[in-house]
């Protein structure tokens, strides 16, 4: 009956705290069954206001304890049901315990607000644990209203208080409202509470304020392993991956001892140098602690291995874990992808969607890269068809995706339809639909499209140019080329880089004039590489240039004796030349070093399905449909 009275009142009085019910009874069993877990409690609870205090501190302790082992928010509405009718709702222990579970379990913050919105007399306690809620939960921006508000209210903030406030503000990018607290906090005097100064650090890095960042760390005046990560991850989530490296090492020698958490943060930083040992080193520390079954550390390894070419150990690590998550399929789909295995990463995403686990743009993103790398257009466009059922059409990241993979599968239509349909085009949407007109040999229009973008406001950046000058090369537009060059340097402040160089090397060669590209390669004020000195080379294959190509040929055997397209190459400008002797040379120097030129391959897409065929294949029952 207490319960049946229960419901009367709750449904009377609290409407929106009632989840649907099946039926009434159905509804009462269940709490009937819930009632034969707390029997004392009707002898305990009286119908008078009980708010807390030492005195009555054991009639509600029953309730205290049912709460405690609540797990349901089915079973959270029964007894905030019993609370209220017999009036132990103004107990503040009580009310706090209500918006914790609340907010833990139920799919929204509603009910937590409005439990939180009927407490008059609030505390610091309540305050922090519906921030805290809203920072798990989000929105994140009332979790910063919240803050404002218990300000205004007279309370003042602890050290409770502080660090899910600023998570709130990092994760919306609320830079400014994240300085103010930060004022608040040095005000308070907590400033010098190592969470606090952790989350500050966290906040920082995740705008790119390395200066502030940096600073926070240094008034540091006693580190733990969360502020030691916290200051990692910041260098490396910004790529400054040697810095990431270099605090770690400090941290290795303070003795403070690198958690799961922190060797999932430095292993990026391992992964984007390619410092294949120092991971190797990490993944040992991490089986030898026992924390190498951690599924954010296990992914941070498909990944390093993925990135250094060890694609066996990256899959060997992703078919051995018991849980894998969204992370741990991107990072093995990426694997693949950067390794230009494009089919095996389309074949894991047609396993992922088989067993049911749900995507994201970062999945479409690398998918869509693959087929770009094996012109599969028909798996490219059944693609796009899930990011338009995803809605995911506006992500930027998406779109340039599908602009490179049209333009490369043929399609410069479908990527300017993409292009044009883009609400929000940043630099990186530009950069790609040039880049993809200069492949399709429409210099004119890449170009037009770059003088629109600067028109528009929006300010080029280095892989802008390097798509400018792809577009002056193929068209052979070499003054305007050096004009653009130029521009980039005296009019945007953009340090040139290898590729913008081994660019005006290819420019000028294209157009026959090798001997302004070997000037060029000289008073350029960086060490030439062997992307430089190849694009030349090439030129001097068109041109049979031979004294110039056996120049360019010396130096690319010194800088990268083991890339075998140069001997390749080489041996065409003898066979041009007729100089026989020097190619059985240049073959056997390419057996003694063990370097085999890769057969020539195709893929050919057919009924959604890829096949690659090699030169000099042999006849498979397969090829009258293909």
């Amino acid at each position: 009956m207490l319960l049946r009275r229960t419901f009367v009142f709750l449904s009377a009085t609290f409407p929106e705290f009632l989840c649907p019910l099946e039926s009434p009874v159905g509804s009462l069993q269940k709490c009937e069954g819930l009632s034969k877990r707390i029997k004392p409690l009707t002898s305990l609870i009286t119908t008078s206001s009980i708010p807390y205090n030492n005195a009555n501190y054991h009639s509600i302790r029953p309730l205290n304890h049912l709460l405690i082992s609540c797990s349901s928010l089915w079973h959270l509405k029964c007894i905030h049901a019993l609370i209220l009718t017999r009036g132990t709702h103004c107990s503040l222990l009580l009310s706090t315990k209500l918006v914790a579970l609340a907010c833990e379990l139920s799919p929204t913050m509603d009910y937590a607000q409005t439990l939180f919105d009927r407490v008059h007399q609030k505390d610091v306690f309540i305050w922090n644990t519906l921030i805290r809620g809203y920072a798990n939960m989000g929105p994140c921006q009332k979790a910063i209203i919240l803050y404002r508000s218990m300000h205004h209210s007279g309370l003042l903030p602890d050290n409770y208080t502080f660090p899910f406030v600023i998570r709130s503000c990092a994760v919306i990018s609320a830079v400014k409202e994240g300085v103010e607290v930060h004022c608040n906090i040095v005000k308070s005097g907590f400033d010098v509470d190592v969470f606090v100064q952790s989350s500050l650090v966290s906040m920082y890095s995740q705008a790119g304020d390395i200066i502030n960042m940096e600073k926070v760390f240094s008034l540091m005046g006693a580190r733990n392993i969360v502020s030691w990560t916290a200051m990692v991850a910041g260098y490396v989530q910004n790529g400054l991956y040697e810095q990431g490296i270099g605090v770690f090492k400090k941290m290795i020698c303070s003795k403070a001892q690198p958690n799961a958490v922190t060797l999932a943060s430095i292993l990026p930083a391992c992964a984007g140098l390619e410092f294949l040992n120092l991971g190797e080193m990490i993944h040992a520390y991490g089986i030898k602690v026992g924390v190498d079954s951690d599924t954010s550390l296990t992914n941070s390894l498909i990944a390093l291995y993925g990135k250094c070419g060890h694609l066996d150990t990256s899959r060997a690590l992703f078919d051995g874990m018991f849980v894998k998550n969204l992370v741990s399929w991107n990072a093995m789909i990426a694997a693949y992808e950067q390794n230009n295995i494009g089919r095996l990463a389309i074949k894991l995403f047609r396993r992922m969607l088989c067993e049911r686990v749900e995507y994201d743009h970062i999945t479409l993103v690398s998918v869509i890269s693959a087929c770009s790398s094996l012109g599969a257009l028909g798996t490219g466009k059944w693609l796009h068809q899930l990011v338009k059922k995803r809605e995911l059409e506006t992500n930027v990241s998406v779109s340039n995706a599908l602009i490179d993979m049209y333009a490369k599968c043929g399609s410069i239509e479908l990527a300017e339809d993409v292009f044009e349909k883009l609400p929000g085009k940043t630099v990186v949407s530009w950069t790609s639909i040039i880049l993809a007109l200069a492949y399709h040999g429409r210099a004119t229009d890449a170009l037009k499209f770059f003088s629109t973008m600067k028109e528009e406001g929006v300010r080029p950046n280095s892989l802008t140019f390097t798509a400018v000058l792809s577009a002056c090369r193929h068209a052979g537009l070499v003054d305007e080329g050096r004009k653009h060059f130029e521009s980039m340097i005296n009019d945007y402040s953009i340090v040139p880089r290898i590729e913008q160089f081994a660019s005006m090397v290819d420019l000028h060669g294209r157009a026959g004039r090798l001997t302004e590209a070997y000037r060029f390669i000289e008073m350029m004020p960086v060490q030439a590489d062997a992307s430089v000195w190849g694009a030349l080379l090439g030129s001097c294959r068109t041109y049979d240039n031979f004294e110039l190509a056996e120049l360019v040929a010396e130096k690319l055997f010194k800088l990268d004796p083991q890339d075998v397209t140069s001997y390749v190459m080489m041996s065409h400008v003898y066979t041009n030349a007729g100089r026989s002797e020097d190619v059985s040379r240049l073959r056997n120097l390419m057996r003694e070093r063990e370097l085999k030129k890769l057969p020539g391959h195709s893929v050919v897409e057919a009924n959604c399905r890829l096949h690659r065929f090699l030169v000099d294949s042999k006849p498979r029952h397969s090829w009258p449909t293909v």
